[in-house]
């Protein structure tokens, strides 16, 4: 196992010729497909990572300037790939990894062949003609919350993000993988994140998307798939789910599951 292989916690699983890579968003882990991964086994090889900075990796790998924008966490996904000598795959991201894979897209469109976005978005913060779901001080506010007791921010903040109650599966596991971040780390991925705007560069993606979203969702308003949508640089499609909550795939398989194998195993029709 190559040194990026191990930093990252690789795992390639399945048997299929059709490679899908699955990549987590901000404070979780590959544990977050659990529910995914049996179906894709038969069909697929799949291949799970972890992005630096989560729980699950090595703390001192972690470095700060490099993550302080997303191209670090771009260059390590090209850095997999070629690795595992990936030349083609079906990329699904969650969260902030929809925008970190369609960055990667940019740099080599050949390696993608469709993009499934779950929970996406390319701003959080509101602006005069954009609607992120987040004003200047809600970030400012969510920094200092988690700079003054990590703990209590974690549990505070899984079941606002997971939607349900604190008791739920899907909110104590959130809870777990937030936790297990170093929290000085945590709050420079979270800064990274929800001070990055990607609207500019959105047209020079032109893989194929297939745009997914929970009808509720706090982290990402449901007119930003919409806005993903109309300023694509290729084709793309949206489906809002009848899910609550950011982290659909986990609180919501039942829901989500069907959803995602669709866009999965079928194109945009042309």
């Amino acid at each position: 196992m190559g040194i990026v292989e191990e930093g990252h916690n690789v795992k390639v699983l399945g048997s299929g010729d059709e490679i899908i890579v699955l990549a987590h968003g901000f404070g979780t882990d590959q544990s977050v497909w659990k529910h995914l991964v049996p179906h894709l086994l038969e069909d697929y090889r799949v291949v799970l990572y972890d992005n630096m900075g989560a729980g699950t990796t090595n703390p001192d790998y972690f470095d700060f300037n490099r993550y302080a924008t997303l191209e670090g966490f771009v260059y390590d996904l090209l850095a997999i790939f070629e690795e595992l000598q990936i030349e083609s795959c079906i990329f699904v991201g969650h969260s902030v990894s929809c925008m970190i894979g369609a960055m990667a897209s940019i740099h080599r469109p050949d390696l993608f062949t469709k993009i499934v976005m779950i929970s996406g978005s390319p701003r959080y913060l509101n602006d005069e003609d954009y609607f992120g779901g987040f004003e200047p001080g809600d970030l400012e506010q969510l920094f200092e919350a988690m700079r003054s007791n990590y703990k209590a921010w974690c549990t505070g903040f899984a079941p606002l993000v997971v939607g349900g109650d604190m008791e739920s599966v899907a909110v104590q596991e959130f809870s777990r993988t937030l936790f297990n971040m170093r929290p000085d780390i945590a709050l420079s991925v979270a800064q990274t994140i929800f001070q990055s705007d990607l609207r500019q560069i959105l047209n020079l993606i032109t893989i194929p998307c297939h745009i997914i979203q929970s009808i509720k969702d706090l982290a990402v308003p449901v007119v930003v798939s919409e806005y993903l949508h109309q300023n694509l640089g290729g084709i793309s499609i949206v489906e809002v789910m009848s899910s609550d909550g950011h982290l659909p795939q986990l609180s919501s398989p039942d829901t989500v599951i069907p959803v995602l194998l669709r866009h999965i195993r079928h194109n945009i029709a042309q």
